[in-house]
């Protein structure tokens, strides 16, 4: 599923990430955890194509042809799309759900959780049915017409997840995403995330301080100082 080999990120002379390998498969959940610091949202984000690795410089021991970057999901070279390119497949394949919701506070729950449809140009009456089904799913039909400042903060981030699964992308990423949460909305959103694979197989890759969290995914991958632990 995502098959990354060699991932560097520089900002100016600071490495943030120091060449990690990582081999994700269909339906599993990962969680990455470590220090603040360590790189663990600077990986996200280039798993997630919202941010691009750097390129790897002359003195880099694993400057050679057998360690190139590389960035594949889905079989889908990553690193060889254009923007225009890269844009459609994000929209098409990866879901995000981060620590602060994000959602629009112009626009009712339903209209937040359809936005990602219409950017898709799907139609306003598939995207609303599909978008009704997922509120009712995640137990929000009652509260599908109501705008973000008329929601508790774990009904915010419910329809965040919504909004993440609008599209059925095969991956979804979230950086801190029970966070902003009190314990009791956290753990139902922890329990929600199991559920959703079981239930459509999509594969998550989650970013946590909460330990609790970590230690229920499939496989806990601890980053220190930009790399991925072997311990």
């Amino acid at each position: 599923m995502i098959h990354a080999k060699n991932i560097h990120k520089y900002y100016d002379q600071l490495e943030v990430l120091k060449g990690v390998d990582l081999h994700i498969k269909k339906g599993e959940i990962v969680s990455i955890v470590g220090a603040s610091g360590a790189g663990k949202t600077t990986l996200l984000q280039i798993l997630g194509t919202l941010d691009k690795p750097s390129p790897t410089k002359k003195n880099d021991e694993n400057q050679n042809s057998k360690n190139e970057t590389s960035l594949f999901i889905n079989n889908e070279d990553i690193l060889k799309m254009n923007d225009k390119s890269l844009s459609k497949f994000r929209n098409s394949n990866l879901g995000f759900i981060f620590q602060f919701h994000q959602l629009l506070p112009e626009f009712t729950a339903l209209e937040n959780v359809s936005i990602p449809a219409f950017i898709a140009n799907k139609s306003k009456a598939e995207t609303e049915k599909e978008a009704i089904k997922l509120l009712d799913y995640l137990g929000l039909s009652h509260r599908m017409h109501h705008k973000p400042n008329e929601l508790s903060g774990g009904e915010q981030q419910r329809v965040a997840v919504a909004r993440a699964l609008i599209n059925k992308p095969d991956v979804i990423f979230a950086d801190e995403p029970s966070g902003n949460l009190d314990t009791h909305s956290a753990e139902n959103l922890h329990q929600l995330f199991f559920q959703l694979r079981d239930e459509f197989g999509q594969t998550f890759v989650i970013v946590t301080h909460n330990e609790e969290l970590a230690n229920m995914a499939d496989r806990k991958l601890v980053m220190i100082d930009g790399q991925i632990s072997t311990q």
